[in-house]
């Protein structure tokens, strides 16, 4: 199946390594959108090994999750409150939950994992299904930088060691604003691959997919700090609210 049509896929190949050294802390998304969820309940999408849910539900609310890997979803279980989180194995897109939430959040970029926008507006129309009225739904992304694409393939070198070397390879295709990205590790075992694909946005565009969706936006910083967004912020947090 093709990486632009497997929800699951990304989740098999790197639920083992997600969690590893290098990841963003946690901490300030689960500060700015405890008092944003009022007591709950909480629903977040592709919830993954849980490290925004788990914190959250430990603060005392109620915290759903919808994952399309059931690979990330064992290491969720595996870790502290982790067998006790609901989670529905689902696309995202679809929201295959009943609601009402007070909150539903998607971070780490992850909006992009739908690779078409027809993907991405579903899922803001299914986000304002499921919220309670005047329900939040938080999204965190990077706003895309035309210089990271002024040519239509890249190769980057990762890691060379004496056993192995790996290099990671994109195509974008800027009319489309997607790009396929292919992690490629060669060792003494053999050639690992481990395909990626993004469909990104700018803030702009993400507010249109909201504002057809019924949702307003509200609030919007540059980082979970809150510090103001300009025009030379490089990710955005930003918070819709149900009309």
């Amino acid at each position: 199946m093709s990486v632009f049509d497997d929800p699951g896929l990304f989740g098999r190949l790197w639920a083992d390594t997600y969690d590893g050294p290098g990841n963003p802390d946690p901490a300030p998304a689960v500060d700015f959108l405890a008092p944003l969820a009022e007591g709950g309940p909480v629903l977040e999408l592709a919830v993954g090994t849980g490290r925004v849910a788990l914190p959250l539900a430990a603060r005392g609310l109620t915290v759903e999750g919808v994952e399309a890997s059931p690979e990330m979803v064992a290491h969720l279980r595996a870790k502290p409150g982790g067998a006790d989180l609901p989670v529905t194995i689902g696309d995202m897109a679809d929201v295959p939950v009943a609601g009402p939430y007070r909150l539903v959040f998607l971070v780490f970029n992850t909006l992009f994992n739908l690779v078409s926008e027809e993907r991405q507006a579903a899922c803001f129309r299914n986000v304002a299904r499921v919220l309670a009225p005047g329900g939040a739904f938080v999204i965190e992304t990077f706003v895309p930088d035309p210089a990271d694409f002024d040519r239509d393939e890249q190769v980057q070198v990762r890691e060379v060691t004496e056993d192995s070397a790996t290099i990671r390879v994109h195509r974008y295709d800027r009319a489309a604003q997607t790009f396929v990205r292919q992690t490629v590790t060669f060792d003494a075992s053999g050639v690992h691959l481990k395909p990626f694909a993004m469909r990104y946005a700018w803030p702009e565009q993400v507010d249109e997919l909201a504002e057809r969706a019924g949702l307003r936006l509200t609030e919007r910083y540059a980082d979970w700090d809150r510090s103001p967004y300009d025009a030379d912020s490089r990710s955005h947090i930003s918070v819709y609210r149900r009309r």
